[in-house]
């Protein structure tokens, strides 16, 4: 009787073994990112040893993003979630309920700005859009390359721990990811340095971290929430300084709609172009190197910058 159940049961050892390596993604480590920016850390560190998935999917806005079942069971069964704190409230529920054990918050590795001080130039008076931006921290550090090169190296220290044989490869690439994003940092500074203009009149305050690391000033139609809607008192002293500073460019977002910029536009004689805060991709060709000196191309224009 046993020698006729042999055969049975290693067929059956080695279809549980094949399941779980199909589970583990060959071997992988499985990563979830909530959304672009952390997802390209994570794959850029990881290399090939690691398999990544996004929250949040191409085109869509994050700050609003719902999740299904099975991205639920995704956070559930990751080896390791990365993801911002505040930022996208449905994958903050998640974490919690699933993924408290295995989860990396970004923010707990960079020092966030205060939302409140995301526009520099909001006017007395305008007591709803200051209530808004006081809500708590601007959540788009990536938009200066420096904090996430730090972002990256913490990122590989948490691989790291969940795959020790890697660690010390995790380590190079976060290395080497922190050279390429000081030399775009360098790009940056030489690029922004001598401009005529140093005002920067966004649809909405995602870029307090680019304009704090790059001596420029943002002027936001909105505060930090982009489906906001601005009063006409906002859209007019906006207006103003748009006016006042010579403002030449109202920059609107790739996920956005640009009405709002497209009627500043008109009232103030200016253009409109786009600032892409690289919340998500619209173009699969494209990544975080490409979209990023894309927008210092469309500042340098706008600001009057020598190149």
């Amino acid at each position: 009787m046993m020698r006729r159940l042999a055969p049975a049961l290693l067929l059956l050892v080695a279809l549980t073994g094949c399941g779980q390596q199909e589970a583990g993604g060959g071997g992988k480590l499985s990563v979830v990112t909530a959304f672009y920016p952390l997802q390209f850390v994570s794959e850029r560190v990881g290399g090939d040893v690691v398999s990544v998935s996004n929250l949040t999917k191409p085109g869509a806005e994050p700050h609003d993003v719902e999740l299904n079942a099975r991205q639920v069971g995704e956070i559930t069964d990751a080896d390791l979630v990365v993801y911002l704190s505040g930022f996208q409230p449905a994958v903050d529920d998640a974490v919690k309920q699933n993924g408290g054990d295995h989860a990396f918050d970004a923010a707990s590795s960079i020092k966030l700005l205060a939302a409140s001080e995301a526009d520099e130039h909001a006017h007395e008076g305008e007591a709803e859009h200051a209530e808004e931006s006081a809500s708590g921290t601007d959540p788009h550090f990536w938009l200066d390359p420096t904090r996430l090169a730090t972002v990256a190296e913490a990122v590989a220290a948490k691989l790291g721990e969940a795959d020790p044989a890697n660690k010390d490869a995790f380590t190079t690439r976060a290395a080497a990811l922190s050279t390429e994003l000081k030399t775009l940092d360098g790009e940056f500074t030489s690029g922004l340095e001598s401009c005529e203009r140093h005002e920067l009149v966004t649809s909405h305050t995602a870029f307090h971290y680019l304009a704090d690391r790059y001596g420029l000033t943002q002027i936001g139609i909105t505060g930090i929430d982009p489906e906001a809607e601005p009063s006409p008192q906002r859209l007019a002293a906006v207006a103003e300084e748009a006016k006042e500073h010579g403002a030449t460019t109202i920059f609107f977002e790739t996920l956005v709609s640009p009405k709002v910029a497209e009627t500043l536009a008109r009232e103030v004689g200016a253009q409109t172009a786009v600032l892409d805060p690289l919340e998500g991709l619209t173009d699969e060709n494209a990544d975080y190197f490409s979209v990023m000196r894309a927008n210092l191309t469309a500042l340098t224009t706008a600001l009057g910058c020598d190149s």
